[in-house]
């Protein structure tokens, strides 16, 4: 989940990824306008396989945006659902309403990263990962390029790690190789 400042985030971690075999869904709050944004500037990005969720699309191991104005939810470990419920945090995708989808489908087998952002999305979710068993990683506050987010998910105390961008990509490379520390 990230907000504002994510993209640089978003694309420093997946730059780090020399493959994909699991598949890395990223809510990042976003606009209409800004869907020719996301394509370009994930451009140089075309060993791993970009796209836009739509709904009942199926799940396989690939990087997934959420889509502007809809809440991404999971159906199960295999479709995607969009709905458009009222915004949470002001936001629609809202970083907690998937997290809680995703944590009731994964359960255990469930990381979830918070990056930099201005409000506290993720904070509720991140206490549902933990519930469900999940794992849950922030992105260490010093090197967001706004804090806020990641703050509120640290203040909560429901999270395992705080890691910085570089160890972040390191922990994605574990899971993806069967690891999960």
């Amino acid at each position: 989940g990230a907000s504002a400042g994510g993209l640089s985030a978003t694309k420093f971690i997946l730059n780090q990824l020399d493959y994909i075999n699991i598949p890395i869904i990223i809510i990042q709050h976003l606009s209409d306008r800004q869907l020719d944004l996301i394509t370009s500037y994930f451009s140089e990005l075309d060993d791993l396989d970009l796209l836009f969720v739509d709904d009942k699309m199926e799940l396989e191991n690939k990087v997934y945006f959420a889509p502007p104005n809809f809440h991404l939810l999971l159906e199960n470990e295999n479709c995607f659902a969009l709905n458009t419920d009222a915004k949470v945090n002001y936001s629609r995708p809202s970083i907690d309403v998937f997290m809680e989808s995703a944590a009731n489908v994964f359960e255990e087998k469930l990381l979830a990263v918070i990056l930099t952002g201005a409000n506290c999305g993720g904070t509720n979710g991140s206490v549902y990962v933990k519930k469900k068993s999940g794992m849950v990683i922030v992105q260490d506050p010093i090197e967001a390029e706004v804090n806020y987010m990641p703050k509120s998910v640290i203040r909560k105390g429901k999270y395992d790690k705080i890691l910085k961008l570089d160890e972040i990509a390191e922990t994605i490379k574990y899971v993806q190789n069967g690891d999960k520390e």
